[in-house]
């Protein structure tokens, strides 16, 4: 059992265990309740209120699913995260930050996060709340539909994570894909489906979105609802289809 100090300095007790499949993703168990958390690479800060465990002189952060939606992909069964410890991640939408600093706690000090936000208010709190106490972090204050603007900040990366509220938010991915992902790497897409067209069935503009992809060469391996942590959202993770 280990010690947690919440928010407002009470003492919590939990056991520590890594995730079985992926790296740099932990489960904090208190009880029946059993949560994710990532090792923090800024100690003693928070960024959404979370949970911060003290345990052997490292830090882990709890890891919301209901704020994340790279956390309740994993908790609805993920078969494979391909950001791991030393990735080189394209993170379209970072919005201000939550799940952005999950992913550089993950990445670690030998990985970087390109991140890429176009409204000035959650670019803002990006960069004074998450950027300046990591610096594995490079904020992009641009627009995702045009990759080309920030080609000379991102080199080639191994992962594009894409979490935009655009009707052509797959277009957008894959604009990003062809620009910056390299031959093996791999995306995660989240399908807001409310975003795309509010009066079809989610089910088929999910559906839609993944044969969009698949029309324009790339394989999609998994298909997750997030249900109940997100309505109407989906997460597709693929790569560049093989040629015969």
């Amino acid at each position: 059992m280990r010690s947690a100090v919440s928010l407002d300095g009470s003492i919590l007790s939990g056991t520590l265990s890594k995730h079985p499949k992926f790296e740099g993703v932990f489960r904090i168990s208190q009880g029946e309740n059993r949560q994710l958390a990532t090792m923090s690479l800024a100690p003693g800060k928070t960024v959404y209120g979370e949970m911060i465990y003290r345990i052997d002189r490292a830090e882990y952060r709890t890891w919301d699913p209901y704020r994340s939606k790279l956390a309740a992909a994993i908790l609805k069964g993920l078969e494979e995260n391909p950001i791991g410890p030393g990735s080189r991640v394209l993170y379209l939408g970072a919005a201000s930050g939550t799940t952005v600093s999950h992913v550089s706690d993950i990445v670690g000090s030998k990985g970087v996060v390109y991140a890429v936000e176009f409204a000035q208010r959650s670019f803002r709190d990006l960069v004074e709340n998450v950027c300046k106490d990591r610096p594995n972090i490079v904020p992009i204050f641009g627009d995702a539909r045009f990759p080309m603007k920030y080609r000379g900040l991102v080199p080639g990366v191994e992962v594009v994570y894409c979490d935009i509220a655009q009707q052509d938010q797959t277009r957008i991915l894959v604009e990003n894909i062809r620009t910056y992902l390299e031959k093996d790497g791999q995306y995660l897409l989240l399908v807001k489906s409310r975003s795309i067209d509010v009066s079809k069935d989610p089910a088929d503009v999910i559906k839609g979105e993944a044969a969009y992809l698949e029309r324009n060469g790339y394989a999609v391996d998994e298909r997750i609802r997030l249900e109940p942590f997100e309505k109407d959202h989906a997460m597709l993770r693929g790569k560049k289809r093989k040629q015969d």
